[in-house]
């Protein structure tokens, strides 16, 4: 039986905007790395494959555009790379996925952070690369100039084609990532004190990238990542965001809200992949879900409605909301993966309670039923995810080239 995948999405206190006034939140940690650590190494209890760090150009708000005013809700951050660098090194086998916001920043830059993430990690490290199409989150840059519009204008020509332009850039952001990270040859680095030979620089590459909207030439700064290519991961609703993720990335998280949305997602996404040319690759799918289970003192349900009037507001979100039983959870998983979901991320509505209920009682439930690891195989996130470690593009064109 295959075994499905687990990711756990971390935001602050929880996905749940009252979370931080849980009897057990640690808000006045929020700011520190051992709340994050040991966020982190709870989720390697869970033997989850990794872990992804929210992170913006904006405070959190309530509001698609300009910052509302309530000051009863989590507002700042962490910067997300910065984070998963600090923590990395105090576990062992889970990976980090941090955030990386592409349209205001450069590719150079990221490249070398999340190649620095895979040294810190020994091989654990990927990036979830995100758009920013926020007029609010553009003005703190200057360089560029994105019109204010509201979700519901998504369907007008002139906002889907912004969509439609920030995603065709973020795909040249990845190529640029992905090259650079391939600039520096496995075997550069020679470091041969005798001869005073430190690198060989025939093997270290321009990549001389020159796009519609991006110009690198190349190389790193970086030697080439322990796992060559770190994961690349990207959030996707709708088709646009899905032809980009089924391009560009190792995996792509979606939100079904059944079954079969959970099926025609996968077909759609591997229409896309196919078109692409890499119907022969393997790409996960894993769908979002937003939980927050039963304790022995509260219903997950009861739970939700509790912070809900804490709030003011009933949480609503992008993916699915579950509240329930850790085996209720596992007859969803399970019946999902059959309609072709590979993983899953799961959104703590509240931690770290939703975390340590994942940890005891979600991962024994999918354990029994066989469908969950008893412990890690692989020593790299491209291990946790089957994926095999990939050649690098231009010393597989230099020997061609010595060859011919």
């Amino acid at each position: 039986m295959t075994h499905l995948h687990l990711a756990i999405a971390l935001d602050g206190t929880g996905w749940h905007p009252a979370s931080w006034r849980e009897a057990h939140a640690r808000p006045a940690d929020l700011f520190t790395p051992g709340y994050w650590t040991e966020l982190a190494v709870e989720a390697e209890r869970a033997l989850a494959d990794f872990v992804t760090i929210e992170d913006s150009f904006g405070l959190q708000t309530n509001g698609f555009q300009g910052q509302d005013q309530r000051t009863d809700q989590v507002r700042g951050r962490l910067d997300a790379v910065l984070i998963a660098a600090r923590v990395a090194p105090k576990t062992r086998h889970i990976g980090f996925v941090p955030t990386a916001l592409v349209t205001h920043t450069e590719p150079f830059h990221v490249s070398k952070a999340i190649a620095t993430l895979d040294y810190v990690s020994t091989g654990r490290a990927g990036v979830r690369t995100q758009i920013s199409a926020r007029a609010v989150e553009s003005d703190h840059f200057g360089r560029r100039y994105i019109p204010e519009f509201q979700p519901q204008d998504i369907g007008k020509i002139e906002v889907a084609e912004l969509i439609s332009e920030l995603f065709d850039e973020a795909g040249e952001y990845v190529e640029v990532v992905r090259r650079l990270w391939d600039s520096w040859e496995d075997d550069a680095e020679i470091r041969d004190a005798a001869t005073g030979r430190f690198i060989d620089r025939d093997k270290l590459h321009y990549i001389d990238f020159q796009g519609k909207y991006l110009s690198v030439k190349g190389p790193s700064i970086v030697p080439r990542p322990p796992q060559g290519q770190p994961i690349v991961a990207a959030l996707a609703h709708s088709a646009v965001p899905y032809r980009f993720a089924a391009r560009h990335a190792d995996v792509v998280f979606v939100t079904p809200t059944d079954a079969r949305g959970a099926a025609e997602i996968v077909a759609q996404v591997g229409v896309e992949q196919a078109l692409a040319g890499r119907a022969r690759e393997r790409l996960h799918v894993f769908a979002d879900l937003v939980v927050f289970l039963d304790t022995e003192a509260e219903s997950g349900a009861d739970r939700k409605d509790r912070l809900d009037s804490l709030d003011g507001a009933a949480y609503s979100s992008d993916a699915r909301i579950f509240t329930g039983s850790a085996g209720e959870l596992a007859d969803l998983l399970a019946e999902w993966q059959r309609a072709g979901i590979t993983g899953y991320r799961l959104r703590p509505g509240a931690l770290p309670d939703d975390l340590a209920k994942i940890t005891s009682a979600l991962v024994p439930e999918l354990q029994a039923r066989g469908l969950y690891r008893s412990g890690y195989q692989a020593t790299t996130l491209r291990g946790h995810l089957g994926l095999g470690r990939p050649a690098n593009r231009y010393a597989s064109t230099v020997l061609e080239g010595a060859s011919a």
